[in-house]
């Protein structure tokens, strides 16, 4: 017992500390990258530092709300603290959303008027780029959770960012063409903003408690009709605490009334029911034809 029980605290252990090595080497690679990005006067550098600090940003986020949701249910927070990765998630969002801004408005006129930039200096930096995300891809491919996947996935997009800087720089070295540069930081710029839009279209209705996509309210109302003695159900929610913790509110009423051993074997069939449509988390109000409910006006 005791060894599978240590073999999982130390795979938890480990992945913090991929994640800890992924926020370490990404943040201090963003300092390298916005003094190399001001020294070889590259936008495409600068917003490659935009992108790499929005990962850096959202993996301390993801790694300190990740220790914060642990703690569990408070007097304060009785959902507990599940919903704060999504915080972490929007205020990463706001970050990207005003640094691809700034960028764009800094690239957009080199695009008229390009400037000269240093190639030789770019392709030094985008090789280091490559050596670093690359070893960090490798540490974090073989994590076995959602978070370290994503991780993973972030680190791989910079060495594809990177390898684009790494091209340009040797076309611009033997063509000359300044006006690659502002057009690699358009092309850098316009896929952080994508992946952001991605990501708000996740975040948002987990926040304005929309029913999670992979359930359909009408079939598990269905279904739950289909149980014996279950004439009715109404004011049925479903909502999510954050990606993964789906909970339901519903009431339901009843042919006749039951006696509370029969109303808890019902209980249970209905929550074994709703574990099977993913739903985790339950409350349950029963009533009988006669009782009519007093939110009757609210639907």
């Amino acid at each position: 017992m005791s060894h599978s029980h240590h073999h999982s605290h130390h795979h938890s252990h480990e992945e913090k500390s991929n994640i800890g090595l992924a926020f370490f080497l990404n943040l201090s690679f963003t300092v390298i990258e916005v003094i190399g990005g001001i020294f070889t006067n590259s936008i495409a550098i600068i917003s490659d530092a935009v992108h790499d600090f929005g990962d850096s940003l959202s993996l301390g986020l993801a790694w300190y709300f990740q220790k914060l949701s642990k703690k569990g249910r408070t007097a304060e927070y009785t959902f507990g603290y599940k919903r704060f990765s999504l915080l972490g998630a929007i205020i990463n969002c706001v970050v990207l959303i005003v640094g691809s801004v700034y960028i764009l408005s800094e690239a957009i006129p080199r695009l008229f008027a390009p400037e000269e930039t240093n190639a030789e200096g770019m392709f030094a930096l985008a090789i280091l780029g490559i050596a670093v995300n690359g070893f960090a891809v490798l540490k974090t491919r073989k994590g076995k959770s959602i978070n370290e996947r994503v991780v993973s996935l972030h680190l791989l997009e910079d060495v594809l960012g990177w390898a684009a800087v790494l091209v340009g720089s040797v076309v611009m070295h033997f063509t000359g063409w300044t006006i690659i540069d502002p057009i690699l930081s358009l092309g850098i710029a316009v896929f952080v903003l994508i992946n952001v839009f991605r990501n708000i279209k996740l975040v948002l209705p987990i926040l304005l408690q929309s029913t999670p996509a992979h359930i359909n309210l009408a079939h598990i109302k269905q279904r739950l009709q289909t149980l014996p003695l279950i004439v009715d159900t109404h004011d049925v929610h479903i909502w999510s605490l954050d990606e993964t913790y789906t909970v339901l509110t519903a009431h339901v009423v009843l042919e006749n009334e039951l006696s509370m051993s029969d109303v808890s074997e019902l209980k249970l069939a209905i929550r074994t029911l709703l574990k099977s449509e993913g739903i985790k988390h339950a409350t349950l109000e029963f009533e009988t034809h006669e009782e009519e409910c007093g939110f009757e006006n609210y639907h």
